[in-house]
């Protein structure tokens, strides 16, 4: 959850020019990530929760891709970007334990 809080932070000064674009990409793909997590653990079954892992890291991938074009094209600082980087490589490797 913190990393959703995190990446509506990051987003917050971006261009309005990037409201329906990686802002909000970068918020929906964060997002998701935790729902995905908690939807798979209210599961009853272990390989339905093991479904929504996976597609947490599917959004956990979609994220990096995210934050690392917005490194590229400099709508983030570098700081910014490795350090949510830092959260999702945490958080990827919880999801595949």
């Amino acid at each position: 959850m913190k990393l959703a809080v995190n990446c509506y932070s990051a987003t917050g000064g971006f261009p309005n020019g990037e409201v329906y674009g990686m802002t909000s990409q970068i918020r929906r793909s964060g997002a998701s990530i935790a729902a995905n997590v908690a939807e798979g653990h209210g599961r009853e079954s272990t390989g339905a929760f093991i479904q929504f892992l996976r597609a947490a890291q599917g959004s956990l991938k979609e994220l990096e891709t995210h934050l690392i074009l917005c490194g590229e094209v400099r709508l983030m600082v570098e700081a910014e970007v490795a350090s949510l980087l830092g959260q999702t490589d945490e958080i990827g490797k919880s999801c595949v334990r």
